[in-house]
């Protein structure tokens, strides 16, 4: 095994036991996620921090000591928080941020100040935790924000437009935009981590879909889902279908037939199509 190989599985390996942990670790997660979008030759695998992820621990660490000391509502919170990261520091979002993979990877947007709605809040997030402040990401439908306080008191931000708050009926916009649909309460409730990071490598492998030369992003998203401990089976079909894609037919193909395996009982049809792609993959290499 090289050292780039060796890297990248003990990259992995603290990656899927942190998703196992008790309580796992949303920052780090989110910074091991960063790590794997680093090309190896511009990586110093010999250095103290070659991915970047002690120190964007230290920057979030920095944020949270520039919050003024002292106990505060909800609402007090989330005016400290927008003085600092949105006027202050000048965390934020626009349009454009959505067409660059930077946007969904922590290191860079604890860099640049820049990133998707999601983003941006686990920097909200993870500021304000440090700080002892009680705060939680609200996973809206095509808009990610922050709540403060008791989730019954609905203290929410949005920090992709630098912390704005944002009222009941506000949210109610938000949904009605993204779905069409009424706000329910269900949406409302506070995510946890390790829905945060699914949904922020679903939104890397969107960002990839869109740019079919990049499968090397989509094949490492896809492979980072697979290791969190609740995840949608299809993802291992999803990652066969890359596999023969990118011209890895015998490994395609073997994950094709594992994954018919696992539907068969409940879909029969589906394993047997599932069958018959991974067999038409195989006589690719005759």
């Amino acid at each position: 095994m090289s050292a780039q190989e060796w890297d990248e599985d003990g990259r992995r390996r603290q990656f899927a036991d942190e998703a196992r942990a008790e309580r796992p670790d949303l920052a780090l997660l989110c910074l091991l996620l960063g790590a794997e979008a680093v090309p190896a030759a511009s990586a110093d695998t010999t250095g103290p921090d070659p991915y970047g992820v002690d120190a964007a621990q230290i920057e979030l660490d920095r944020l949270a000591g520039l919050l003024p000391y002292g106990a505060r509502d909800a609402r007090s919170w989330a005016s400290v928080l927008a003085e600092l990261l949105g006027e202050r520091c000048g965390f934020a979002g626009s349009a454009h941020d959505y067409q660059r993979l930077e946007s969904s990877l922590l290191q860079q947007v604890l860099r640049r100040r820049r990133g998707l709605p999601i983003l941006l809040s686990v920097v909200w997030i993870e500021v304000a935790r440090r700080a002892g402040t009680p705060v939680y990401g609200v996973a809206l439908p095509g808009h990610f924000v922050v709540g403060f306080g008791d989730p019954e008191e609905r203290v929410l931000a949005d920090p992709f437009a630098g912390g704005a708050p944002l009222s009941g009926q506000d949210a109610e916009l938000l949904v009605a935009g993204a779905t069409g649909a009424p706000l329910e309460p269900s949406m409302l409730v506070p995510a946890r981590p390790l829905e945060i990071v699914l949904r922020i490598l679903n939104n890397v492998r969107a960002w990839s879909a869109a740019r079919p030369e990049r499968t090397d992003v989509a094949l490492w998203a896809l492979e980072l889902s697979l290791l969190l401990p609740s995840h949608p089976a299809r993802l291992r079909y999803e990652r066969a279908q890359l596999l023969v894609q990118r011209g890895e037919f015998l490994r395609g193909a073997a994950e094709m037939d594992a994954y018919a395996e696992v539907v068969e009982a409940i879909e029969p049809a589906t394993a047997d199509a599932v069958r018959r792609r991974a067999n038409a993959a195989r006589a690719r290499l005759n």
